[in-house]
């Protein structure tokens, strides 16, 4: 399907390259879309949106990389702020949804059912709409929301750097453990302290507590 104006400009992001291949044809047979850079992980993705500013971002939920997909997304949003984020991926489970549209994520789409559906949500959020696979769309409904999911406004990387500072971590083998420099960590802290309100161990602990981040370890 052709259009009359300019193409949908579009970030491939998926740490396979056979993946972005099939995706890049399957999306420049239709006309009006045009996938004009890809990256492997979500720092590169990020990192490329920054230099080409595509109408849409397709972001892999799962690739390597110090940078998780769902913390990139407000990322995107930052370097550029007239694009949108569609995830592509093959978690089913509606709370990977509701986060990653959370995140400020337009679009979800599982990859098994990547054709249609993935240029029909590439079209909206283009258009400033959302779309969500149908299936997930009842199961959200449905499904109540996570009762400790990442609580108040922290980012997945925020709430583990919180769990391991609850369980007496000291920043450098926090560092260590994520793969990240002892500075981030310590941003991180920063943050973690700005949002929560909190400024000492004890209250980080109690609030992990509290919030039941401590029961998985």
């Amino acid at each position: 399907m052709g259009t009359d104006g300019p193409p949908i400009t579009i970030v491939l992001a998926d740490d396979h390259a056979v993946v972005r291949s099939g995706l890049r044809l399957l999306l420049e047979r239709t006309g009006d879309l045009e996938v004009v850079s890809e990256a492997g992980t979500a720092d590169d993705a990020v990192r490329t949106v920054l230099g080409h500013k595509p109408a849409v971002l397709v972001l892999d939920l799962n690739m390597p990389g110090p940078l998780s997909s769902l913390d990139a997304i407000p990322r995107v949003a930052e370097a550029s702020p007239g694009t949108r984020v569609v995830v592509l991926t093959m978690q089913e489970d509606p709370e990977f949804a509701r986060r990653a549209l959370r995140a400020g994520a337009a679009g979800y789409v599982l990859k098994e059912a990547a054709d249609a559906e993935l240029v029909e949500a590439i079209r909206r959020a283009a258009a400033g709409e959302t779309y969500l696979t149908p299936s997930l769309g009842a199961a959200l409904a449905a499904a109540p929301p996570a009762p400790s999911g990442p609580p108040d406004d922290l980012s997945e990387r925020e709430v583990e750097v919180l769990r391991l500072i609850a369980l007496g971590h000291t920043n450098a083998e926090i560092a260590g453990q994520l793969y990240l420099s002892v500075r981030t960590v310590e941003s991180h802290r920063a943050h973690i302290q700005q949002k929560l309100r909190l400024s000492t161990r004890a209250e980080l602990v109690r609030y992990a507590l509290d919030r039941g981040l401590l029961e998985d370890g």
